[in-house]
């Protein structure tokens, strides 16, 4: 094992006292904006150029690469929308950066494209991000992303033509977008154009406004805004009756909400305050006439559904009493609604009718997670979609009046699903809790000794991790690696209490749960010491950050992606003072010791022998801003923590995810895994093997389309 040289990094004797406590933060420099800040864009180069280097010489990295492209090379549709007598759809034909967007006159008219994003750029890194058509389906909302940013700049077309209308709208992020019903133009929520550096500046004043289709954007009318709480965002619903406009306020990442009702049929009415407060989860469900139904976590914390009526002012009517599964969403299509549950990290879904009687309980294929239920009062059709760890995403349609369900997309893939085993097993944590872990291996494989595996997790902002398919996690099962998921607590998987578990001053829980882990893979002999790996992005990011300064002795190698590192200054930078819901406050006490005791940036320890580390980020990621892993990444590398690499590999012209180009997510992860494959001693030789295989029974790298595309 050869030392590696890294760049020099400037460090500065800054130090700062917070409640008596000198914090030392010599890279705060590399805040700086790698656009406009040339100290930062050099360091950036001379890193991405050492861990180039070094990744050139893994033997894996072309193996993984290779088939992960080959495993993405299959037809995948989304979930259709119904409007008017049409649906729209995305699809990818499995050669392809961006999935297009597809609409078809009825349902079993032939698609034909409406938009193409893989012209946008020559990178490919231009995306379609948001799109909504109108009630009657002749118009369509579309929303374009550029390099991975959270900025959106808002389109119309016209669906029968393909023509793009004048209407452009700019300093769009984390809006919804509602078409008023009778098509004359739609609401949507918007921030001040920002005064700083756009990917930088912290994210204030976020206001609701109506556009009306073929005018500026100055024009646009302010519908609701609360200037005495710049913190405060909302976002707007229309009933599918149209009667109402529905306003969403939050301050956080809670679901904390204040509902407001706007009567449309009454436009010189004052709003009505609905749900005062911001204590409790408030989600539209749909309506009947002035009833409105909600998913509430009101005196329920894994979940019911409740009717407040839009006239008079009466307590909520329980609908759907809560159960022992938390429930996740709920939709009214047709004269049903439609309940997604989650139990033990796997989905469960069933109808009942508007007064909350049982209908009919959907019958999922296995362990995996269904999505969709969306739809309109007026369907009596449903989509939802079905994936598992093995299972590409099949579309069903759903007769909401029949409860008939039929396959209406399923990819044909150049494997068979049933080779792979998925299992669920529970440990126990620190503390005595009873956890979940998904475990997937490939079927046959040698475990006598144990096999090189990665754990994954996330812990947080009451996200629940289920299963899901990846053809670049599937590349490394392929190899012989073992994939384990951890549903930490912090998540939504048992409700609020498993959420407050995990979050605020009881934040250790989480990297507790993700030690207990790591222990149980190596006690139950799945893997063995200097075979573990672990990954995490965003929020988990910062969650490997914190347990390899913890038990840097319990893992051969970690991949922390877009983490938040910094835990004293996250809240400075654009979404990041939304976070305090889950995190606290860097400028109260209480949560400042708690923070500075975690924060990965401060608390790396010289003196022990950490595993290898490969950071990734990228340069448009204005959610979790990669000053975060520029800062943590230097300070691995300037403390005495061992000889195994401490790298960082920064993408360019990407962001936090989203949007992401095909190619570029290849690429990224055949870099993650090939390196997590040398330092746990994974044999890529079998990848070679896999895509022979693959090409053998497609020689020409087709896909087949479902059909009618």
């Amino acid at each position: 094992m050869t030392a590696i040289n890294y760049p020099l990094t400037r460090r500065e004797d800054l130090v700062e006292e917070q409640f008596g406590v000198p914090v030392a933060d010599p890279y705060r420099w590399l805040e700086g904006d790698v656009r406009t800040t040339p100290e930062v864009a050099q360091w950036v180069e001379a890193q991405n150029a050492t861990t180039d280097a070094y990744l050139a010489t893994l033997p894996g990295r072309s193996a993984f690469a290779s088939r992960m492209a080959q495993l993405y090379r299959y037809d995948r549709l989304g979930l259709p929308e119904k409007r008017g007598d049409r649906y729209f759809f995305t699809r990818n034909n499995g050669q392809q950066n961006q999935s297009v967007l597809m609409v078809r006159d009825g349902r079993d008219g032939v698609g034909r494209v409406l938009i193409d994003p893989n012209s946008w750029a020559a990178d490919g890194a231009t995306a379609l991000a948001e799109w909504e058509p109108s009630p009657d389906g002749s118009r369509l909302i579309y929303t374009v992303q550029d390099g991975g940013t959270d900025w959106r700049i808002v389109r119309v077309l016209d669906v029968a033509t393909g023509e793009q209308l004048g209407d452009e709208l700019r300093w769009v992020k984390f809006s919804g977008l509602a078409w008023a019903r009778d098509g004359s133009g739609f609401y949507y929520s918007r921030f001040p154009a920002p005064e700083g550096g756009i990917f930088q500046t912290t994210n204030t004043n976020q206001a609701l406004y109506f556009h009306r289709i073929g005018t500026p954007q100055s024009e646009d009318r302010l519908v609701y805004s609360t200037p005495d709480h710049p913190n405060y965002g909302h976002s707007g619903e229309v009933t599918d009756d149209g009667r109402y406009l529905v306003i969403t306020t939050a301050e956080g990442t809670d679901e904390r909400y204040e509902i407001t009702l706007f009567d449309l049929a009454h436009p010189d009415r004052p709003p009505v305050k609905l749900v005062s407060g911001l204590e409790n989860d408030w989600s539209l469900v749909g309506n009947d006439g002035s009833r409105l139904f909600f998913r509430t976590n009101k005196d329920a914390p894994r979940g019911r559904i409740v009717a407040l009526d839009a006239q008079a002012r009466i307590a909520p009517v329980e609908i759907v009493a809560q159960r022992d599964a938390t429930l996740q969403n709920g939709r009214r299509v047709g004269n049903r609604i439609i309940l997604s549950y989650l139990g033990d990290a796997s989905s469960q879904a069933e109808m009942v009718d508007l007064q909350g009687r049982p209908v009919a309980r959907l019958t999922l294929e296995a362990i995996g997670t269904a999505s969709g239920f969306g739809g309109t009062a007026n369907d009596s059709e449903t989509f939802y979609a079905f994936t598992s760890f093995a299972t590409p995403t099949t579309i069903y349609r759903l007769d909401t009046s029949t409860g008939r369900t039929e396959v209406f997309a399923r990819p044909e893939v150049s494997f068979n699903p049933a080779d792979y085993s998925i299992e669920q097993r529970f440990y126990t944590s620190r503390d005595g809790t009873r956890v979940p872990m998904f475990v997937v291996m490939k079927r046959g494989i040698d475990r006598t000794g144990g096999s090189p595996t990665i754990l994954y997790g996330y812990g947080g902002f009451n996200n629940a991790v289920t299963p899901n398919f990846s053809a670049t996690r599937m590349a490394w099962l392929d190899a012989g690696g073992v994939y384990a998921v951890a549903n930490l607590r912090g998540g939504s998987e048992y409700g609020s209490a498993w959420h407050d578990a995990g979050r605020l001053l009881n934040k250790q829980n989480v990297f507790d749960d993700f030690i207990a882990a790591g222990e149980y893979l190596i006690s139950e002999g799945i893997t063995g010491r200097g075979e573990l790996a672990i990954e995490g992005r965003s929020n988990g990011g910062l969650l490997v950050g914190a347990v390899v300064n913890q038990r840097p002795d319990l893992f051969a190698a970690a991949l922390p992606g877009v983490g938040v590192m910094d835990m004293l200054r996250f809240d400075r930078f654009t979404a990041g003072r939304y976070w305090v819901d889950d995190y606290g406050y860097p400028n109260r006490e209480p949560d400042f010791r708690n923070l500075y005791g975690y924060s990965p940036y401060h608390n790396v320890r010289s003196g022990l022998d950490y595993p290898a580390i490969l950071v990734t980020t990228a340069d448009t990621d204005d959610r979790v801003v990669p000053g975060h892993s520029f800062k943590y990444t230097a300070m691995l590398q300037a403390s005495d923590i061992g000889d195994r690499p401490h790298l960082i590999r920064i993408e360019t012209r990407a962001g936090h995810g989203s949007g992401k180009p095909v190619d570029k997510i290849v690429a990224e992860f055949a870099d993650m895994y090939a390196f997590v494959a040398h330092w746990t001693g994974l044999d890529t030789a079998g990848l070679s093997a896999s895509a022979l295989a693959a090409a053998a029974a497609n020689p020409a790298g087709e896909t087949v389309a479902p059909p009618n595309q």
